[in-house]
């Protein structure tokens, strides 16, 4: 058994200590946000924060997070109002969406670090692959979230629509058509 904590909550995970985090996380805690990409940890897509870091989680076993800190990106901010989710949208970043979640743990990463990062200091730490090379998009965004945690700006724009975490798993009901149809 594995003990850590993910997105606040503690859990054990009753899995083989070197089942890699990233299948944990979907598999067994329904984490979903967190993608598949590669396997190989050079895509980014399963990027998540362990105790203030970016981590590719598909490179880390259950066994190398005992006693430490997960978050995903469904906790990076339940109402998507993290300055880097708000800037992300603000600068029409995401194409087809498949890397954001991990961009957007490694940008938030990196800002917790790096305040007020240069271009080559985001080029250098962004090394996730974006299939739709929105490249300079996600830079843009990093320097105004940035902005936005140093208190320079505010983003006026309202949380992404979509649904909420908790009624994404809820089921529909079946279609009833009336007798004799």
């Amino acid at each position: 058994m594995t003990r850590f904590s993910v997105n606040d909550r503690p859990v054990e995970y009753r899995m083989e200590p070197e089942t890699p985090l990233l299948w944990a996380l979907r598999d067994a805690s329904n984490l979903t946000g967190t993608k598949y990409g590669c396997g190989t940890g050079e895509c980014g897509a399963c990027t998540v924060d362990i105790d203030g870091e970016a981590i590719r989680s598909c490179m880390v076993t259950i066994a190398e997070c005992e006693g430490r800190f997960v978050t995903t990106i469904e906790a990076l901010s339940r109402d998507r109002s993290h300055p880097v989710q708000q800037a992300w949208v603000a600068e029409q970043v995401p194409q087809c969406g498949f890397c954001q979640s991990g961009m957007i743990m490694a940008a938030a990463a990196l800002l917790r670090s790096n305040g007020n990062p240069s271009d080559a200091e985001i080029d250098a730490a962004m090394t996730n692959i974006c299939r739709c090379g929105t490249y300079p998009r996600i830079r843009a965004a990093i320097r105004r979230a940035a902005s936005v945690m140093r208190g320079e700006e505010r983003i006026a724009a309202a949380p992404p629509p979509g649904i909420r975490p908790e009624d994404a798993a809820r089921a529909v009901p079946a279609l009833r058509l009336p007798p004799g149809t």
